[in-house]
């Protein structure tokens, strides 16, 4: 009998990477020439990204940068979650920017959807804030890592422990 082979579907960020691209955006914002006596900076507060800007411009400035940094050290830009430009004190801007870690029941239960119509035999489930995918076959596991990664779930999808 052929032994059960899985994978598991997950969403995460890593943590230090954020860290780093936010130390990084911070120290371009202040050598930079446009951003010269501003008060705008980048911080992490309770797991999410608060923006803090002059100006509407400076804000999307800021934004822009933070993404390159995140860009360039493979941190999904697709799990964050935008808020809404707030007015802060001092005449300054402000956006909280949510990180998405783990994926959310309702994208977990139409992962799973999906799988079961793609006629495998291969069962997915929902464990916590991740989905496991398991089969007898390799090709069908293989499969339906293909098809993952060709739908939109509005998140980035990575897969872990392929045994």
């Amino acid at each position: 009998m052929a032994k059960a082979e899985s994978f598991d579907v997950v969403s995460r960020i890593n943590m230090q990477e954020v860290d780093n691209a936010i130390n990084q955006t911070n120290k371009e914002i202040s050598q930079r020439y446009d951003f010269k006596n501003s008060k705008s900076q980048v911080s992490l507060e309770d797991g999410n990204l608060k923006v803090i800007a002059d100006d509407d411009f400076k804000l999307r400035s800021v934004i822009d940068i933070l993404q390159s940094k995140l860009i360039r050290r493979q941190v999904p830009i697709k799990n964050l979650e935008y808020g809404k430009v707030e007015e802060a004190s001092g005449g300054t801007v402000r956006q909280l920017i949510k990180l998405k870690q783990g994926i959310e029941t309702e994208t977990a239960k139409q992962i799973v959807k999906d799988i079961k119509n793609l006629k495998l035999k291969v069962q997915g489930q929902i464990m916590d804030d991740q989905v496991r995918v398991s089969g007898k076959s390799r090709d069908d596991l293989q499969a339906v890592i293909s098809f993952l990664k060709e739908q939109d779930y509005k998140l980035e999808l990575q897969f872990t422990n392929y045994r």
